[in-house]
């Protein structure tokens, strides 16, 4: 076997297709990882900046205010997703999916489903990440390398001559295939693992990251053996292959995402933000009662407080947001879970593509995936109700005001 493996490594050195192929594979992996990198840099640099701006611009929203309502008011806070030590090698949803918010006491859902991504057009055109390369590219680089191992020695009426030679068909084209595979798998990985050091990406991921390559190419290298052995021209053996990998890559996953999407109707995040925004500035033409008796549902404490006998408290105010929260709640609860059965199906239908099966292991790594930013979204909801648990008991029995307690007001503090 370490013989064949030596003679195969010095047939790979001569042949200057394979060697083309496998460079790329090399060139193309550097730039994945380099893309990443300087991506998620980006994005901590984005919330570094922000922080510090959110709490400069909070702390002079704060000066001069006589009253705690116009306090809540004018104070926003900053809420955000940091991208993981992984991230870099699947950016996935949050190329998509709102990683930060600037949130107040207003009422939340509106402000949560006012998109915020600066680079939502990818969520239309895909991002050029390594998981993009492990799952769709690695495999047709393999496809390249390996089509015409036997199909070529027919063609030079070597095949039969080899075969005897070698005693079996194995001692001849596995150690073949498997220079080739270790090769293709090497060069992909080499740049993921310098990355990972450079981003502090733990050993147990970069573990699974790279038995996920390997996997994958494990599974493409038994489909390119299969559909080799067949008694063809290397054209019509290219040509069967590459129509393999369109449907597994391509046709599969746009078919299973349809039936997904038909099946799981979600409602448009504009939706929520209009109801909400409707029933918020309804509330002005509605009696007092109409607002507080929901609001008091909600938070039974605050009912000896329910009365309001001005025309306008502030206590008012912050109840009918509140109460515009509560209207569309089962449209957002219907959001989340449309969002969650798709995602679930969606990891299912992945059984059937080794390319979404790859794409979605690498999102998990990477935190980068569905349930990760719906996480995220619970986060911030989290972080509003701290803000109602600090103003509410200020506002309601309309203590006197004292700038000294802002001082005690949430921080956001996201979990990883």
């Amino acid at each position: 076997m370490l013989a064949g493996l030596s003679r195969e490594i010095r047939f790979l050195i001569k042949d200057r297709g394979a060697l083309f192929w496998l460079a790329l594979a090399f060139i193309l992996s550097m730039i994945a990882v380099s893309f990443g990198i300087g991506e998620v840099r980006e994005q901590r640099e984005t919330i570094a900046t922000l922080i510090e701006e959110d709490a400069a611009d909070r702390a002079k929203a704060l000066e001069n205010h006589e009253d705690w309502g116009s306090a809540a008011y004018y104070a926003f806070h900053l809420t955000y997703a940091p991208p993981s030590d992984f991230a870099f090698a699947a950016m996935g949803q949050r190329d998509s999916s709102p990683w930060k918010h600037r949130v107040r006491m207003l009422a939340l859902e509106g402000q949560i489903h006012e998109a915020d991504t600066r680079n939502a057009d990818f969520g239309l055109v895909g991002r050029f990440d390594f998981a993009f390369l492990a799952a769709s590219l690695a495999p047709l680089l393999l496809i390249l390398l390996l089509y015409d191992l036997r199909a070529s020695e027919r063609v030079a009426r070597r095949h039969d001559l080899l075969v005897a030679t070698a005693g079996s068909p194995a001692k001849l084209w596995l150690p073949r295939a498997l220079v080739r595979v270790t090769a293709l798998a090497l060069l992909l990985l080499l740049p993921l693992w310098g990355a990972a050091l450079i981003a502090g990406t733990s050993l147990s991921i970069i573990v699974q990251a790279s038995g996920i390559v390997i996997g994958s190419l494990l599974i493409w290298w038994l489909i390119a053996e299969l559909v080799s052995r067949i008694d063809a021209s290397p054209s019509v053996l290219l040509t069967s292959l590459i129509g393999v990998w369109l449907a597994l890559a391509i046709v599969v996953p746009a078919i299973s995402k349809a039936v997904i999407e038909a099946s799981n109707p979600v409602p448009n995040g504009g939706e929520i933000l209009l109801v909400q925004r409707e029933a918020v500035n309804d509330a002005w033409d509605l009696p007092k009662e109409a607002t507080m008796e929901p609001f008091i549902a909600e938070y039974p404490e605050w009912s000896e407080y329910a009365a309001i006998e001005q025309g306008f408290e502030w206590k008012w105010y912050y109840a009918f947001q509140q109460v515009g929260d509560q209207k569309v709640a089962p449209l957002v609860q219907q959001y989340r879970e449309a969002r969650l059965a798709r995602d679930e199906q969606a990891g299912i239908a992945s059984l059937l593509s080794p390319t979404s099966l790859v794409e979605r292991a690498f999102e998990q790594l990477a935190g980068t995936d569905a349930a990760s930013m719906i996480a995220y979204e619970e986060q911030a909801r989290d972080f509003h109700e701290q803000l109602k648990a600090f103003h509410y008991p200020l506002l309601f029995p309309e203590r006197e005001y004292d700038p000294a307690l802002l001082a005690d007001l949430p921080r956001y503090n996201p979990a990883h």
